[in-house]
């Protein structure tokens, strides 16, 4: 699966699972694509700060997923309503 992608899911399942202030830093960094710096002017800390905190988040969300395998079981479900569809319209 493309790491894009996969972030995007680990956040949609788990990233409620953050503290508000990850959930805030890993949004600017990951999803409005803002890079160390600017995150780290925008919230008032270091760059190597914003850095931490993202691979933290990044770490923390892959731990759930190891857990808890919802982006997996999803993703499982999704393949097989595709092959579903798939076959009704044959």
């Amino acid at each position: 699966m493309d790491e894009v992608l996969r972030r995007a899911f680990l956040y949609d399942f788990y990233g409620e699972l953050l503290t508000a202030h990850q959930r805030e830093v890993y949004e600017a960094v990951v999803q409005n694509d803002l890079s160390y710096s600017e995150a780290a002017e925008e919230f008032g800390v270091s760059r190597q700060g914003v850095h931490d905190l993202v691979k933290r988040c990044e770490k923390s969300l892959e731990q759930y997923e190891s857990k808890l395998h919802l982006v997996e079981r999803f993703l499982n479900i999704r393949a097989k309503v595709e092959q579903i569809q798939e076959l009704s319209h044959h």
